[in-house]
């Protein structure tokens, strides 16, 4: 099983992936740490043939889960992937959530993505990039491409599940354990 999570910043897109990792046997790929570099460098700006490079070597296994929404390298994900996993709450989900996790960030001053220094710090808030404004200025465009790239026939081979609140997500947790469960143990692959 190779998986693609995206959504809106804010939406959960590195928890399921890590919840999903653990319960399925999958090697973790979150795209923001093989891109941003120490001192916020981001490599997909400043190298995007390095950007995609990593991520080329980080999927060619049979068994990982990506999260992270970069269009540079979506086409190489989804080529590999088995599922794709949209994560399209409305912004009364993610908002509170980006904000939550922003905060909770600034104010214990964790590295965000280990050796990368990077911590998020109340003065990058005002930087109009900072993911709660790119969130709230991109979000009807990201949906509008993302629905176009669902029903792009290109991807007619890839499970593709949109995920509407955070219960639909814990409904599909189950689905895709139940899934594998039955791969494991030898029985056909009936979902495509």
């Amino acid at each position: 099983m190779r998986i693609s999570v995206i959504g809106q910043s804010g939406a959960g897109k590195s928890t399921l992936g890590a919840a999903l990792a653990e319960r399925l046997g999958l090697q973790r790929v979150e795209l923001d740490a093989l891109n941003w570099l120490p001192g916020w460098r981001d490599l997909h700006g400043e190298d995007p043939q390095a950007f995609i490079a990593r991520v080329e070597a980080a999927t060619r296994g049979e068994r990982w889960i990506t999260d992270g929404n970069y269009t540079v390298c979506q086409d190489l994900v989804w080529s590999r992937a088995t599922d794709v996993i949209w994560l399209d709450y409305p912004l009364s989900v993610s908002m509170p959530r980006l904000l939550r996790r922003t905060l909770d960030r600034a104010l214990t001053g964790r590295e965000v993505w280990e050796g990368t220094g990077n911590r998020e710090l109340f003065t990058r808030w005002f930087d109009k990039d900072h993911p709660v404004w790119f969130t709230l200025r991109h979000h009807e465009a990201a949906t509008a491409r993302r629905e176009a790239r669902f029903a792009d026939p290109k991807w007619a081979g890839l499970r593709l599940h949109r995920v509407k609140s955070p219960r639909e997500a814990e409904a599909l947790v189950e689905r895709l354990a139940v899934l594998e469960a039955g791969r494991s143990l030898g029985a056909p692959d009936s979902s495509n």
